[in-house]
């Protein structure tokens, strides 16, 4: 996929352009684009309320436009980033069901849709690009034909899109060329990262986790640290020895860095990698368990940051630490009321084996905060089914001991339309936790399940002011929920890059 920013007056040989309508221009819009295209203002006026994300398709009937689809895509009450992701990405998603591969949005009102939205024209085209790309994403291990199942050469390529053009003025031109880069390099990282949570737990074992992140390191520019089973029993990381003993496969530590010259904070990035999570001996329903393959949504999404950071170049010292392994029963793994011993020595009482993933961050935070010594951490984990009953598959959970890292984790949610709410850390919290063998126990009882998921991790950062813990269960896999989407939404991505471009 190719994204070209142009003049609207290059609009030939298009398969298909977009017009972007708020219901605030509804009328002017539709009176232009009936005059543009031969068609009736009346049958417009009927078939498209311009409501957000709505996708009407007309033919054109008149020569000077040379497109013979036109596509109305509907903002809503007015221009806003969330809008402009929404509009594109239901836009690209019926282009794929259509094939059409060559086709153009307008941005001639780029002006604007600047001055109603108080947003830049290039963080404008930077959204319009990103929603494209989301929507354009596809998944599939399906084969394309009876040949390809007999290991002969598909004669069905996947489809594809060629170039996809953002028309705009003179005046618009050099901002929307940037935002049109930061987004490719935004949204192809984010359809990264979706194909590592989509791909099912057979095509993707902790080893192969560590090694994607070695080959975005490669292609990126910044440094990939794998540590082994043996480097890891050697560092006495007890909650991921723990996790990872009813399994076949061996855990990982992998430790990506970018570190550019001129970086003034350090910031570090811990994701869960449980490849799969089948809750260990306290066994989970069978019913939707492979949706479990997507347990590692926070070591991907590492993954994806730091890779956003190197590539953007941004001048910032981004350390990202991902322990994984899956959770397997067997008859090695461990068992409820077992006692780990963690990095920090911290003795962990585990009460629930299904809550593996607060064991191996456990070890991941106290390294990180060792090791590092970074200004803030922030971990990511698909953690608690607890966070999903609080705030659904809209919002990520975001638990932290800094007011002001809330502040600038809650804008860049807002801006990056991946949105974070926050949750109480409150101290009465603790006594939920207190294990009676034990310095800590690694459930709290069914109350306030995502709350004392976040103070155990606590434990785990000691005295370090700058911390935040994203329960990200929701909105990473909104297929497990009503929303009618499939797979990974690789949700965090657009948050930490947000995030990461805002740190100075």
């Amino acid at each position: 996929m190719k994204f070209i920013v142009s003049k609207s007056s290059s609009s030939a040989s298009l398969d298909a352009v977009a017009f972007f309508i708020a219901k605030a221009h509804l009328k002017d819009e539709l009176s232009a684009i009936a005059k543009l295209t031969g068609n009736s203002l009346e049958g417009l006026k009927s078939d498209f309320h311009a409501k957000e994300g709505e996708v009407s398709v007309i033919y054109n009937n008149e020569t000077s436009l040379k497109s013979p689809r036109v596509f109305l895509l509907g903002l809503g009450e007015k221009v806003t980033l969330d809008a402009l992701r929404a509009s594109s990405q239901s836009f690209a998603r019926r282009l794929r069901e259509l094939k059409l591969a060559k086709v153009a949005l307008d941005f001639s009102k780029a002006q604007q849709f600047a001055s109603d939205s108080s947003e830049s024209v290039s963080y404008l085209a930077q959204a319009i690009t990103e929603g494209f790309i989301f929507g354009a994403y596809d998944y599939t291990l399906k084969t394309d034909n009876v040949d390809a199942l007999k290991g002969k050469k598909s004669t069905a390529p996947k489809f594809d899109f060629k170039d996809v053009t953002l028309l705009c003025d003179d005046a618009s031109m050099q901002q929307a060329k940037e935002g049109v880069s930061v987004g490719e390099i935004i949204g192809s990282s984010q359809s990264m990262v979706r194909d590592l949570i989509n791909a099912p737990s057979n095509y993707l074992s902790a080893t192969d986790l560590a090694n994607a992140a070695k080959s975005s390191g490669k292609k990126y520019g910044y440094t990939v640290t794998v540590f082994d089973k043996k480097k890891i029993h050697a560092l006495k990381m007890g909650g991921l020895i723990g996790v990872n003993q009813g399994s076949t496969e061996p855990p990982t530590f992998s430790i990506l860095e970018y570190k550019p010259k001129n970086a003034k904070k350090t910031i570090a990035i811990v994701g869960k990698g449980v490849t799969f999570d089948t809750g260990g001996i306290s066994i989970k329903p069978a019913d939707n368990m492979g949706d479990m393959k997507s347990d590692m949504s926070g070591a991907a999404d590492v993954i994806g940051a730091v890779e956003v950071a190197a590539r953007l170049k941004l001048p910032v010292h981004v350390v990202g630490i991902i322990p994984a392994t899956d959770n397997k029963p067997s008859g090695s793994a461990q068992n409820p009321g077992d006692v780990l011993t963690t990095y920090a020595g911290i003795t962990v009482e585990v009460d629930n084996t299904d809550a593996e993933g607060r064991l191996i961050l456990a070890d991941a935070l106290t390294y990180a905060k060792e090791q590092f010594q970074p200004d803030t951490i922030i971990d990511l984990a698909t953690l608690t089914g607890a966070c999903v009953i609080a705030l659904g598959y809209q919002a990520a959970g975001m638990f932290t001991n800094n007011d002001a890292l809330a502040e600038r984790l809650s804008k860049a949610g807002f801006r990056s339309g991946e949105k974070v709410w926050r949750m109480p850390l409150w101290e009465e919290y603790d006594k939920q936790i207190k294990s009676d063998i034990a310095d800590v126990k690694n459930t709290g009882g069914r109350g306030a399940g995502a709350v004392t998921a976040a103070k155990f991790l606590e434990k785990f950062i000691g005295d370090h002011p700058s911390w935040a813990h994203l329960d990200i269960a929701g909105p990473s896999f909104p297929s497990m929920g009503s929303s009618g989407s499939r797979g990974s939404s690789g949700f965090g991505v657009r948050l930490l890059a947000e995030a990461l471009r805002q740190w100075n």
